[in-house]
């Protein structure tokens, strides 16, 4: 039986693995596709498909920067467990991925995949495949993000939480020890206080007036404020509001590092010593398997069913 292109395509998004692989399966099969999955199968090549459905929410971020090309990324590689989220092979997977995508800048993840791998001769997709072979678990790639420019980037706790920050100043001040240290500091604020926003004018109009809605309802529920006049009230949910802005607005929070400065009178001093303009334009965050479902083990019932 002869088979074409599209069987050998049909067969690799039934099963995940590369195209060759599939090919050869189906020159072993005679062309017929489930024969050639069962091929697959008996190799071990489909092990993917299998672990496929599996959750995978630990993994790492991975952070890369081309100093020359002035180009930052971020990247999130998930995994089944922490154990294998601390294995080097695998973190090193993870920051081929990040090179990948400072080098190829794909436009999506399915892009991403398609791309072939740096320091490979194969696509993301197909090394991905091998190590969720060799390692034993449904591994994805979730996220990434690339910025070109000056920026800084840090990663905490051994990729479980990686931050990307963009700033807007000319390449000899991005160059200086001293933007390295702010760009550093300001990531790691990032990393720790978790802010919301970039500023008070980037919060949407409908987030702010909810918030004011918050506190005008605490107030009508409050006793001492029962006799208030509303010009008192509306100064008490101003005052309330402008602290919020200090606890979710990045350049408006305090500077952990000293906290008689804001975030932004930190930068500003920076680049006061320096003798340049600073502008930090936009920030990214991952903490890795946020918001995904996380795997419940039942030790109990795993050794149960390995006494079975």
């Amino acid at each position: 039986m002869s088979f074409t292109a599209k069987d050998v395509q049909a067969l690799r998004e039934r099963t995940g693995v590369g195209m060759m692989d599939c090919k050869n399966a189906l020159v072993a099969s005679d062309g017929d596709i489930d024969k050639a999955i069962e091929y697959l199968r008996e190799k071990g090549l489909a092990a993917a498909t299998k672990k496929a459905g599996r959750i995978a929410a630990e993994g790492v971020v991975a952070a890369f920067y081309n100093e020359d090309g002035k180009v930052a990324v971020l990247v999130e590689v998930n995994s089944e467990t922490d154990f294998v989220a601390k294995n080097a092979e695998f973190q090193a997977f993870a920051l081929s991925i990040a090179e990948t995508v400072a080098a190829v800048n794909p436009a999506d993840v399915e892009a991403l995949n398609n791309a072939i791998l740096v320091g490979s001769d194969r696509t993301v997709l197909e090394n991905l495949q091998d190590k969720i072979l060799s390692i034993g678990e449904n591994l994805k790639i979730r996220r990434f993000v690339r910025a070109e420019g000056p920026s800084a980037i840090y990663v905490h706790g051994g990729g479980t939480v990686g931050v990307l920050v963009g700033f807007e100043t000319d390449d000899a001040t991005a160059s200086t020890e001293a933007f390295k240290t702010m760009g550093k500091d300001v990531a790691m604020q990032i990393a720790a206080m978790s802010p919301q926003y970039l500023d008070s004018a980037s919060i949407p109009a409908d987030v702010l007036e909810y918030e004011k809605g918050i506190v005008a309802a605490q107030l009508r529920e409050d006793p001492k404020m029962a006799n208030k006049p509303q010009q008192v009230l509306d100064g008490i949910i101003a005052g309330k509001i402008q602290k919020l802005l200090k606890e979710i607005c990045l350049v408006e929070q305090q500077f952990v590092k000293n906290n008689e400065l804001s975030v932004a009178q930190y930068i500003d001093s920076v680049a006061k010593e320096i003798g340049s303009d600073i502008k930090i334009v936009g920030y990214t965050r991952f903490a890795k398997g946020e918001g995904l479902q996380k795997r419940e083990d039942n030790f109990a019932d795993e050794v149960a069913s390995m006494v079975k």
